[in-house]
C-alpha cells in the first residue's frame, strides 16, 4: 500500500507565555502554526519558503519529530506519529529521518571522518561497517583526502558536506535541511545544492528550509508560509 513520506492535517503549534497574567489580564498563547495539511509524496524534493516568523522552521522540527504538535495528525511513512511515545519517536527518528542544519554542528574535536560515524553509534552495526560506510560517504561529497581533518581545518562548504555524509549514514528515507545554505558564500552555496540534487536522485526525500527564493528555485515544488499557515504550494514543471 502507498503511502506519502510525510502527512500533515490541521497542524498547529502554539506556546504559552511564562507570565500567565499581565496586569490582570490573561496573556494569549502564541500561534506559530495555525492550522497546516500537506502531503509531500515519497522521493519529492521540497523547499519551504517564507519570512522569519513564517512557522517554517517549527514545522521542520515537527516534522523532524524534534517537537510535537498541539493539535492535528502527523504521519511520517504511514506511521501516526501521536502514538508513539519518546523512545519510539526518536527510534523513528533515528532510522528514517537525516537532518541537515544551518550551524553544522559538528564535534570540534572530533574528525570529519568520527563525526560521519557518530549517529550510527546507538543503531548496533559493527564499527568496521560504520567506518565503510563513512569513508564512502565522504568519498561521495569530495571529501576521502579529508577524513583525518577536524573541522577547524575544513572550510565552511566542507564542513556542510561532513554534515550531509553524517545524514546519510543511517539510510534514512528522509532528509530535513535547515537552512543548509545559511553561512555559505553564493558559490559554495551552489555547490551543495548540486548536493543536494545528487541526493534527491537516490531516491531520498527532501524537504528544504529557506528564506533564500535562488535556493527554494532548486526544489521541485515549493511550499510558501505565511503567518502559520500555507499561502502558496507551487509544482514546477
Amino acid at each position: 500500500m502507498s503511502f506519502p513520506a510525510i502527512h500533515l492535517s490541521g497542524i498547529t503549534k502554539s506556546y504559552s507565555h511564562l507570565a500567565e497574567k499581565k496586569n490582570g489580564d490573561d496573556i494569549p498563547d502564541i500561534e506559530v502554526l495555525k492550522g497546516i495539511t500537506l502531503d509531500i509524496g515519497q522521493g519529492e524534493f521540497i523547499a519551504l519558503q517564507g519570512t522569519s516568523g513564517s512557522g517554517k522552521s517549527t514545522l521542520l522540527h515537527i516534522i523532524g519529530l524534534l517537537d510535537r504538535p498541539t493539535a492535528g495528525v502527523y504521519e511520517v511513512l504511514g506511521q501516526d506519529t501521536s502514538i508513539l511515545d519518546d523512545d519510539r519517536q526518536s527510534d523513528l527518528r533515528n532510522q528514517s529521518l537525516g537532518f541537515i542544519f544551518q550551524s553544522f554542528y559538528l564535534i570540534p574535536y572530533a574528525t570529519a571522518l568520527e563525526n560521519v560515524i557518530l549517529p550510527g553509534l546507538y543503531s548496533g552495526k559493527p564499527r568496521s561497517e560504520l567506518q565503510a560506510r563513512a569513508e564512502f560517504l565522504l568519498e561521495q561529497v569530495g571529501l576521502s583526502d579529508r577524513l583525518d581533518f577536524k573541522p577547524s581545518r575544513l572550510s565552511g562548504g566542507q564542513q556542510q558536506r561532513v554534515a550531509m555524509a553524517r545524514a546519510l549514514l543511517n539510510e534514512p528515507d528522509i532528509i530535513l535541511a535547515d537552512e543548509p545554505t545559511g553561512q555559505l558564500d553564493s558559490s559554495t552555496s551552489s555547490e551543495i545544492i548540486k548536493l543536494f540534487h545528487v541526493v534527491h536522485e537516490m531516491g531520498r526525500t527532501i524537504v528544504l528550509v529557506t528564506h533564500d527564493e535562488e535556493v527554494a528555485s532548486a526544489a521541485d515544488r515549493i511550499i510558501k508560509l505565511h503567518d502559520g499557515l500555507i499561502a502558496e504550494d507551487i509544482l514546477k514543471g
